[in-house]
């Protein structure tokens, strides 16, 4: 599935460069852009016998490109992001147990389909490929063991995007599913609220 979605990444990408070059300056939602980020971030975990979530700050950086064809915009874009989420569930594996996550970067590439439904204000949806960056510790009582790892998965989003004089403005919502950790029943996963300011080229 990552192969899939960065190679139809690139291959999008390299159909709209050129059109891109010579975008004309009164198509809105249309060539490249960069922005700010900064929102609400909830990671839950889910094991066989229960589970619990803690939200945070989300913050990062997002790189992209749009085409707009006669309204309708097609784009790609990728997204480093962070947060200061942790989170812990007990009695995973035995009772008194406790399993621990906090939160590292995380990587997003993936693409996103809207439309401009009234003049200046783009309604879109968006999927992709996530890479997160977690660091866990085990403690039963007696032994404990932390390590890093990553966490790979997809994300599906929806937003509402306005420019002015190549200013963007963004609000969106963000899924991403992350499995069933190396097998062990642990699922974790993480709603975010972000907003995003930015500028387009």
């Amino acid at each position: 599935m990552t192969k899939f979605i960065a190679v139809s990444a690139l291959a999008l990408a390299a159909t709209f460069a050129t059109p891109a070059m010579a975008q004309d300056a009164n198509v809105p939602f249309d060539g490249p852009y960069v922005a700010a980020m900064a929102g609400w971030d909830k990671v839950r975990i889910d094991t066989p016998i229960g589970g619990g979530s803690d939200d945070g700050i989300l913050f990062g950086g997002v790189v992209g490109f749009d085409k707009n064809v006669r309204g309708v915009v097609i784009g790609v874009e990728g997204e480093y992001a962070d947060s200061d989420v942790k989170e812990s569930a007990d009695n995973v594996f035995a009772l008194g147990d406790r399993v621990s996550l906090k939160t590292g970067r995380d990587l997003y590439a993936g693409v996103r389909l809207g439309g401009e439904v009234v003049p200046g204000f783009l309604v879109y949806a968006k999927g992709g490929y996530t890479n997160a960056k977690v660091k866990g510790s085990y403690d039963d009582g007696a032994v404990v063991v932390s390590d890093s790892d990553k966490l790979e998965g997809y994300r599906l989003g929806a937003g509402v995007e306005t420019n002015v004089s190549g200013f963007l403005a963004r609000v969106e919502y963000r899924y991403s599913d992350y499995g069933h950790y190396e097998g062990t029943g642990i699922q974790p996963d993480r709603h975010q609220v972000a907003a995003m300011l930015g500028y387009r080229f």
